[in-house]
């Protein structure tokens, strides 16, 4: 786990809450519920004359920004998550006067900050019907045979704002095609294959993709050609239509000059 950097000019003071349980090397405290990094080795807050802040979670926009430009000294709280191998904002710590005038502030105006969020919340709804059937519309379009109503439920799934899934990530707001093909794939995967049912049964994840790799890529391929096919019915049928039209053509003519020489 990388140590975080204890002061940044952009962020301020950084303070941690430790995943493991560690003691302060000046006082020997402990263990610290949060702990400063000076010289590589844990402090707790009142050895690194922090104690008389008061914690604000993450969660308040408002009143976590407010409350920063109210204190004179403040910190940022992180901690490590594991999983995504980085250190995440937990909130902040910030005078106690400031933050009873951020609080202040916030109660001021929280009627005129609700109908603002009222709007955003309507407005990105709206952002999310329109991406939603952009993305759809793309996966009917790179796999035609693909029933409407399951590109509109891939597409619903892939593009919850939030979730991470690939619908928003930038390649898939972008509506690229890679992006679009994996959110498909991903659908097929587990709702027209055992797929699920060998992860429960305990088959690693590699292994249980190697084993329903052919019938998940005869579903996507079957989708990607019903286009293709179709074009060449059509085709087949102008053609034939065509030697119609021409035959009978030739049989107008016929007629007309043996009027003629009658």
């Amino acid at each position: 786990m990388a140590s975080p950097v204890t002061s940044s000019p952009h962020r301020g003071l950084l303070v941690v809450q430790p995943l493991r349980r560690r003691h302060c090397a000046e006082c020997g405290g402990g263990p610290l519920p949060m702990l400063v990094l000076e010289d590589g080795v844990p402090r707790c807050l009142d050895c690194a004359d922090l104690g008389h802040l008061v914690f604000v979670p993450r969660g308040d926009t408002a009143l976590t920004r407010r409350s920063r430009e109210e204190s004179a000294l403040s910190a940022v709280v992180v901690r490590f998550n594991r999983r995504r191998s980085r250190y995440e904002r937990q909130g902040v710590l910030v005078e106690e006067a400031g933050l009873a005038r951020a609080e202040r502030r916030c109660l001021a105006d929280a009627e005129a900050r609700r109908r603002r969020r009222v709007r955003d919340a309507r407005r990105r709804a709206a952002e999310d019907v329109r991406f939603t059937r952009a993305f759809a519309a793309e996966i009917r379009r790179l796999f035609p045979g693909c029933p409407a109503d399951r590109a509109d439920e891939i597409a619903a799934h892939a593009s919850v704002r939030g979730s991470g899934r690939v619908g928003r990530s930038a390649a898939g707001r972008a509506l690229s095609e890679g992006a679009v093909t994996s959110a498909v794939a991903a659908s097929v995967r587990h709702v027209d294959t055992p797929y699920d049912d060998l992860l429960m049964g305990g088959v690693p994840r590699h292994e249980a993709r190697r084993r329903i790799a052919p019938a998940a890529e005869r579903t996507l391929r079957g989708w990607r050609t019903a286009e293709t096919e179709q074009d060449g019915e059509a085709e087949a049928w102008d053609r034939e239509e065509g030697t119609r039209g021409r035959g009978t053509e030739a049989q107008g003519g016929g007629t007309e000059h043996e009027a003629a020489v009658g």
